[in-house]
């Protein structure tokens, strides 16, 4: 599917351009909001794979009840959990959204619309969904991609003239 290839690129971005940096690296804060790798790897794990996929596509119960408790936000990381961990929190956030992504038509429906985000306006099918997931991960790659520039001085892909 050609959808899940061009999201599957911006997933790769994603851990590429983290590849290298180390824990303190990862949860050094370098724009004003304060935010940091880390975090925004928890985000694209939490508030998007699995929610985009995990609880909007398939609407798994466990999914649901996190987002409706209002417990966890996706963006912090304790001090204790150590990068490598997020890390692979969102490679196995990847394996299971795939795993949906996989044994959804194309053109389903959501199982589930949270309103109480988005309106009443649900996403039509898995496509779209999967268009969202696609311009979300790719925005952050770029947010990572600066930030990255900004630690050390590594560029994912700079075209020279």
């Amino acid at each position: 599917m050609m959808e899940l290839s061009f999201l599957t690129a911006q997933r790769k971005h994603v851990l590429g351009i983290l590849d290298g940096l180390d824990d303190t690296a990862m949860r050094r804060p370098v724009l004003p909001s304060g935010w940091n790798c880390v975090g925004l790897v928890r985000h694209l794990a939490i508030d998007v794979e699995r929610f985009w996929f995990r609880g909007v596509v398939a609407a798994e119960q466990e999914v649901l009840d996190v987002h409706y408790s209002g417990v966890d936000d996706g963006w912090l990381v304790a001090d204790d959990v150590p990068a490598a961990e997020v890390l692979e929190l969102y490679r196995r956030e990847i394996a299971l959204a795939d795993a949906v992504i996989e044994a959804t038509p194309i053109d389903a429906p959501p199982k589930w619309w949270p309103s109480d985000i988005f309106g009443d306006e649900p996403a039509q099918d898995l496509r779209e969904c999967l268009l969202h997931v696609m311009v979300e991960t790719a925005c952050h790659a770029g947010h990572l991609d600066a930030v990255r520039e900004l630690i050390d001085g590594r560029c994912w892909m700079v075209l020279t003239g």
